[in-house]
């Protein structure tokens, strides 16, 4: 039996992993989102992003984005610990997030930019069960919705992205989660 000291659940999640050339081997845009996320430190609208539109620049923003800072300091050091995100910071930001049988939505609003992501074309539901690795080094349980169409503004603008088949969580790089949880 694992024992689980670190964990945190959601709720009406959309998970985006992108690139925006074919040139390059790491994703440049991340945008994971859920209208609730669960803690045991509280609960608030929360996720992570990364947008780097000059992939030889710094990230224009990077970090996990929360209605509560409380909330958005515990990703890090629990659940992303011994990643590249360990030490990223938290951004608050606003989050409008809909989900239905035909189309998921979000936007949020963070750092002066606003992410607007919508996904349809929807695959069956499949449960999920993933063990830990390199990366992720946390468990992953839940429900994901394979998003076959997927579409991203940042500023109003879009933004032509190539998803890839596989994202870093080890599923589909386009998903929707009504809900799930990590833990380590």
């Amino acid at each position: 039996m694992t024992n689980v000291s670190k964990w945190m659940s959601w709720e009406g999640g959309i998970d985006l992993v992108a690139v925006t050339s074919p040139d390059l081997q790491m994703p440049n845009v991340i945008i994971h989102l859920a209208s609730m996320v669960n803690t045991p430190v509280g609960n608030a609208a929360s996720g992570m992003i990364l947008w780097q539109p000059d992939p030889n620049a710094m990230p224009a923003v990077m970090g996990f984005v929360s209605t509560d800072e409380t909330v958005g300091k515990y990703f890090g050091p629990n659940i992303f610990a011994d990643t590249p995100f360990e030490q990223a910071p938290v951004l608050m930001a606003t989050f409008d997030i809909k989900i239905d049988a035909d189309k998921a939505v979000s936007k949020c609003v963070v750092n002066g930019y606003t992410f607007e992501v919508e996904m349809s074309d929807f695959a069956a539901p499949c449960l999920i069960n993933r063990e830990p690795s390199a990366m992720p080094p946390f468990y992953q349980r839940g429900v994901e919705i394979h998003a076959r169409e997927v579409s991203l503004k940042v500023n109003g603008e879009v933004i032509n992205i190539i998803v890839p088949l596989v994202g870093i969580t080890g599923g589909p790089a386009s998903v929707v989660s009504p809900n799930g949880v990590y833990a380590r």
